[in-house]
């Protein structure tokens, strides 16, 4: 396409924008809508995501040593332990740093169990982490059969909760922006078919002296990306300014908080850049649904 002819469309695609008035304030209007909230609601569920990650990567297994283990069972258990394939790491914990961590644990409340330093009743353990968080149940039960072995702990409940309370959020918040997401296009693709309605004796005379069907398309194809560009600009600056202050304040009233959001920069920027490409891909569809049966004459 020439810049020449390029620019022409881009001019008639302005043009368009400006003979809706209303039409196309309301389509920006619900673009941004739209946007605002596909950001807050892709920021939490990243964030989520990221918070899930961190969760699952502290899920582990104890697997206790019977008492009385020598050095050569309690290394063909490691063997085992380690021959398991879903198995990432294998870590010995003596019954002495057991009970060290269980006193620091509890904080104050700990120093009741700091008498048992010299009759400790614990067992020595293996603590087992499993290269994805998901085969804990299954790798726990495994183990349970393996000799020297005088119990297993793996928070079963809790972990079961953990991983399906993760997946529903996970599967409800792509639900949500992709509702929203079709929620736009819909109204873009009114929007503009509304300005193809009142020309459609223009198209139907360009399309008799001989106009291609891009050549007609293309101005509504720049009125749809400006909308989705336009809409777009307000969450991104939202999404960037609100962000940097949550993460500012949570950052500095809670500095000692167990999980980590994810970093200002670079994801600010990526969330920015994923609802810019949002809006174009809304705008564009909207257009070339709306004007597909308008070309057939």
């Amino acid at each position: 396409m020439k810049l020449k002819t390029f620019g022409r469309h881009g001019r008639e695609g302005v043009k368009n924008l400006a003979r809706n008035g209303w039409m196309s304030f309301a389509s920006i209007s619900a673009v941004t809508v739209t946007l605002l909230l596909v950001g807050v609601f892709a920021a939490l569920l990243f964030n989520l995501n990221e918070i899930g990650t961190q969760i699952e990567e502290d899920v582990e297994i104890k697997v206790f040593i019977e008492r009385t283990a020598d050095e050569e069972a309690k290394e063909t258990l490691r063997n085992e332990l380690e021959g398991i394939s879903k198995v990432a790491s294998v870590e010995y914990q003596s019954k002495e740093e057991g009970l060290q961590q269980l006193i620091e644990s509890l904080g104050d409340e700990g120093q009741v169990f700091a008498s048992l330093k010299d009759e400790n009743p614990l067992n020595d353990a293996y603590v087992v982490k499993t290269a994805d968080p998901e085969d804990t149940l299954s790798v726990a039960k495994s183990i349970e059969n393996f000799k020297s072995v005088a119990d297993v702990e793996y928070a079963k409940q809790t972990v079961e909760r953990l991983f399906n309370v993760m997946n529903v959020m996970r599967n409800i918040g792509i639900g949500l922006i992709i509702g929203l997401l079709f929620t736009a296009m819909f109204l873009i693709a009114n929007t503009i078919k509304i300005t193809i309605v009142a020309r459609r004796r223009e198209i139907e005379i360009m399309k008799l002296v001989g106009a291609t069907n891009w050549f007609i398309r293309w101005p509504f194809l720049f009125e749809g990306i400006m909308i989705g560009i336009l809409g777009a600009a307000i969450p991104i600056a939202f999404v960037i300014f609100g962000y940097d202050y949550i993460y500012t304040e949570i950052v500095t009233r809670y500095p000692t908080l167990f999980i980590d959001l994810l970093p200002v920069y670079p994801f600010v920027l990526q969330v920015a850049g994923l609802l810019a490409l949002m809006g174009i891909v809304i705008g564009l569809w909207g257009s070339m649904t709306s004007i597909r049966k308008f070309l057939k004459v």
